[in-house]
């Protein structure tokens, strides 16, 4: 098979059992599901009209072909495949939605992760395949798929990777350079010099600012949750559909919205039809964003060394973004 990522370049992936949980019902649902939550509120009209794909399938996939290309177990590929197996539709607005989840920490997938991914099909074809589904479904195994901020992972790295050459936030020769300089030891990731470290560093947090936890995102998500929650309570869905696509929600609900004026309402600030600013003296809702930063390693003089070790300016940053970001919204409907 043949696969093209917008990152990484092309690849052949012939490896039996990654053939099998690519083509598996589990892991393409989730090329129906934006990776940012909600695609109108956040796609750039410029995006629109070149190839777009930010879907939870393209992050999963560029996630195994990260860790297959610097080295990784075969286990660990596997791991970082099906990752994201338990997102919901519209990914972290589910945090807004159910109280499993937290505005703050953005945590309802990783909090039913296992019993989710359980009971998909993606255990017997492990089993076929003669892997144990109790060792990959821990995240302790696999330090270089997942890790906790503000050190790296290929998770985070994908992510962050995939938002920039999406949205023009970095050109090929930056991107060929940041993979270049990037390296794996002792199970850790490690970047070549503090410049490449420092590069990789500073988009990270031009990512966080303008995109992650910026006030389109607290928009989207406060809207997008309060659509959802409404929805929920008024039976027009049911907490099984959240775990199907976007745009199937999205038709559920529909055709409520003539016969509903507050769903109508809430569709229309979903969908930027509302003016809303964010006010801390004037506002009708807060919320929170999850706030995203790194602090890479990186060697110098064949030691490894923090970021914020060497640069005081990077320490201030990494304790100042570590923190959620409030912001106070007024709906002008």
């Amino acid at each position: 098979m043949k696969y093209i990522d917008r990152v990484y370049g092309e690849f052949e992936i012939d490896e039996p059992v990654i053939l099998e949980l690519i083509k598996s019902k589990s892991l393409q649902r989730l090329k129906e599901i934006d990776q940012a939550g909600y695609r109108p509120l956040w796609v750039k009209p410029d995006v629109e009209t070149g190839k777009y794909d930010h879907s939870r399938f393209a992050h999963s996939v560029g996630v195994y072909l990260l860790l297959r290309k610097y080295g990784a177990s075969l286990e660990e590929q596997i791991a970082g495949l099906i990752h994201d197996v338990s997102h919901s539709a519209f990914s972290h607005c589910i945090d807004y939605v159910l109280e499993v989840g937290s505005e703050k920490e953005h945590n309802h997938q990783d909090n039913v992760s296992e019993d989710f991914v359980r009971k998909t099909e993606v255990p017997q074809i492990l089993k076929k395949y003669g892997i144990d589904f109790n060792y990959i479904i821990d995240d302790s195994h696999f330090p270089l798929q997942e890790n906790n901020l503000p050190d790296l992972c290929a998770d985070r790295i994908d992510y962050s990777l995939k938002t920039a050459v999406i949205f023009g936030e970095l050109n090929d020769k930056d991107k060929i350079y940041i993979l270049d300089n990037l390296t794996v030891e002792n199970n850790d990731w490690v970047f070549k010099s503090f410049e490449s470290a420092d590069k990789y560093a500073k988009l990270f947090l031009k990512l966080n600012t303008d995109y992650y936890a910026s006030l389109t995102s607290a928009i989207m998500f406060r809207t997008v949750g309060d659509y959802l929650r409404y929805a929920l309570q008024k039976n027009y869905i049911s907490e099984r559909d959240l775990y199907t696509t976007d745009k199937l929600v999205i038709n559920k609900i529909q055709k409520f919205l003539d016969n509903d004026k507050k769903l109508k309402l809430l569709f229309s600030r979903m969908n930027n039809r509302t003016k809303i600013i964010n006010n801390p003296n004037d506002y009708d809702t807060s919320v929170f964003c999850k706030s995203r930063v790194v602090d890479p390693l990186f060697k110098e003089d064949k030691k490894l060394k923090r970021l914020s070790e060497v640069d005081s300016k990077w320490a201030k940053i990494v304790k100042q973004e570590s923190v959620p970001k409030q912001y106070f919204l007024k709906f002008i409907d």
